[in-house]
Formats: structure tokens, C-alpha cells, sequence
């Protein structure tokens, strides 16, 4: 689709040459019957250079491309309607063009917001000076939370107060969905405060891009799925069920940064030498999860009760499985995971991700 839409861009930006070619008679252009003065000419020429631009800027991904291309569809079509009787079908793909401008434009002004949203978060992420968690910092933990710091290679290490996780994800948007779709994603976290945001591209299919942000900051949370970046599909906030299930999100993704397990938010209760259970509270939000840890110390799986929407009239049982463990900037943490909701009637897994990079204690995002 991006390959087609660049051959039309570049296709309908040579026709506007032609424009140029017969105002300065270069040469005879039969197309065009009506004559054209030499400062029309020009326009003829300015447009071609604008697709020219738009089409260097798509094939290097520059998220400004839609910028030449929407001025030039507008001369172009300007162009069109003084030399209708030659020009008239050339409106068709202004038309196409210009949506596709509209979508491009949408998805820039929806990664604007959403790393606005990020440079917050960043802005208010506490910093302290560089420290290393010990066995000392961690003895009034339960047992198995002091074995999966240790088994995580986290003792000896900085204490993390922020992270960048990029991911690769498979998904089934409703339950009914069958065929498994695609997408990338970013996480930003902080520790203190407690917040995330989370930015998702997927592909319904190769002519329905979606994109979507979920979050949580100051003991709130709110998701937005939006269609071409510009069409709600799901826009929830200022729900205290949606609140407590981002809440109880972040708190199940300390994994991938466990020494926010001696963060003051984060109070812990041991079950048995293989599971305790985790409470967070912060901003007027509480919420808990239950973890588990193999024999070796390694993390199994997280299970909490939470919302699946803010119409649910009760939470559901959802569950984060490791697939596989592996270290990561010096961290075991789980890379592999499938993310499950139970129904009744059965289990509905709905998620399979896989961690593609992690950084912690950024500088500057």
C-alpha cells in the first residue's frame, strides 16, 4: 500500500511537468488542448517539485511528507479547475491523494500528543542520586520476592526510576476474531510517581491502521483507540474502574523492572514460598495482583482481578504468563508472555508479546 501510494504521488506529480513543458513550449503536449500562460507554467512546475519532495520524504519516513503533498493537491487542484477540460480527471487522484494526506496528518498530530504525554511524564519522574539495591534494602520483603530479585540479577544493580520498553505483539481485538493481527509498541514508565503511557500501531488490515494509547499517571487511568489515528474507536477516562485496572497493569509490569518492588507505594503479603500478593495504591486508586515464582525464583505468572471495561459490572480473572526469561541490560526478565482473560466459558487468550528492548534510567527520553 505505502509502495502504491508513492508510485501515484509520483506519477500524478510528473503529469503536472507536463503543465510546464507546454507553457514554455519544450515541446507539444497533445493532452493538453487549452493554452497555458508561462506564470501558470510555474505553478505547473511548483507542484511537480512539491510531490517530487513529498516522495523523497516518504521514502526516507519522514512523518512530514503529508506537508508538501497537501500543498501541492491544493494547487494541483487549483490547476485542474483552470484547465478543466483537459485536466478534469486528474481530481480523482487529488482526492486519493488528499485522504491519504488526512490519515498522515492524523497519526502525526495523534504520536504528537501521545509524546507530549511522554515528556510529562518524564518531566514529573523523580531522579535520585545513583544508588545500588541490596540484600539489605530488600529483607522485609516476603522470601519469594527477595529470591526473584536475587535470581533477577536486580541485587547489585541501580535502582531504576524510569524505563523505555519497546514490544511486538499479536492480538485479537473481540472475542469473536479469529485471525491474529500484528502491532508494535512503546512503553514509557516511571517508579515515582507511579505511571506509564503505552502507544500501540496495529493493522486491522492493510487499509485500517490503528492506533492507540493507553495510561496511567497521578492514580488515573485512560485508553483511546482511534481508527486512521483520527476515528474513536474506544475513548474511556475519568472511570474509577478503568483507574484501578491501568493501576493494577502497571503494577503486574514491575517485572520488567523489579527493583520497583521496594518502591513505598507497593506494599507486599506472602501466600507461600511460591506466590505473594502485591497491593498498589497511589492517587486515591488501590489495587492488587498476585504474583508467582517458580523453584528457582524465576517469575511465572501474575493473576488479578480486573475490569475489561469501564461497563463491566465485575472484573474478570486476567493472567500474564512468561513464555521465556531472559536478561536484558544485565535483567532477568520475562521477554515472552501471553496475557489471558477467563470467561465463562473457558479461557480467552488475547495477547502474545514479546519484548523487544528495554532501557532503564534514561537521561533523556
Amino acid at each position: 500500500m505505502r509502495i502504491t501510494l508513492t508510485i501515484l504521488i509520483a506519477l500524478h506529480g510528473a503529469i503536472h511537468l507536463l503543465g510546464f513543458v507546454k507553457a514554455f513550449g519544450l515541446a507539444e503536449v497533445e493532452n493538453l488542448k487549452l493554452p497555458i500562460s508561462k506564470p501558470l507554467g510555474m505553478m505547473w512546475l511548483a507542484v511537480f517539485v512539491l510531490f517530487s519532495i513529498a516522495i523523497v520524504q516518504r521514502i526516507i519516513h519522514s512523518d512530514y511528507w503529508w506537508l508538501a503533498a497537501g500543498v501541492a493537491v491544493v494547487l494541483s487542484q487549483v490547476l485542474i479547475v483552470i484547465s478543466w477540460q483537459d485536466a478534469k480527471y486528474g481530481t480523482l487522484l487529488n482526492v486519493v491523494i488528499l485522504i491519504a494526506v488526512v490519515i498522515a496528518y492524523s497519526a502525526y498530530s495523534f504520536n504528537k500528543t501521545v509524546n507530549t504525554e511522554i515528556d510529562g511524564l518524564f518531566a514529573k519522574t523523580k531522579t535520585p542520586d545513583k544508588t545500588i539495591l541490596t540484600n539489605g534494602m530488600i529483607s522485609d520483603l516476603p522470601p519469594a520476592v527477595q529470591k526473584w530479585l536475587n535470581k533477577s540479577g536486580a541485587i547489585g544493580k541501580e535502582v531504576v526510576y524510569n524505563v523505555h520498553l519497546t514490544q511486538e505483539l499479536q492480538m485479537l481485538m473481540k472475542l469473536e476474531q479469529t485471525d491474529w493481527t500484528s502491532a508494535t509498541a512503546k512503553q514509557y514508565f516511571s517508579i515515582d510517581p507511579p505511571a506509564f503511557n503505552w502507544s500501540v500501531d496495529l493493522q486491522m488490515n492493510p487499509l485500517m491502521p490503528v492506533a492507540g494509547r493507553d495510561k496511567f499517571e497521578d492514580g488515573k487511568g485512560a485508553m483511546t483507540i482511534k481508527l486512521f489515528s483520527m476515528l474513536p474507536m474506544v475513548d474511556v477516562s475519568d472511570n474509577a474502574k478503568v483507574d484501578q485496572a491501568a493501576l493494577q497493569r502497571y503494577l503486574s509490569e514491575i517485572v520488567w523492572f523489579p527493583s520497583a518492588a521496594i518502591s513505598p507505594y507497593i506494599s507486599w503479603k506472602g501466600i507461600d514460598e511460591h506466590s505473594v500478593e502485591a497491593t498498589l495504591a497511589y492517587g486515591g486508586t488501590t489495587g492488587s495482583a498476585t504474583f508467582h515464582f517458580d523453584d528457582a525464583g524465576n517469575f511465572n505468572k501474575v493473576v488479578a482481578m480486573r475490569y475489561k471495561g469501564a461497563d463491566d459490572a465485575e472484573p474478570s480473572e486476567w493472567t500474564v504468563r512468561a513464555l521465556k526469561t531472559e536478561a536484558l541490560n544485565g535483567i532477568k526478565v520475562p521477554v515472552a508472555c501471553e496475557v489471558d482473560w477467563a470467561m465463562e466459558n473457558g479461557t480467552w487468550t488475547w495477547l502474545k508479546l514479546r519484548v523487544t528492548g528495554v532501557e532503564y534510567n534514561l537521561k533523556e527520553w
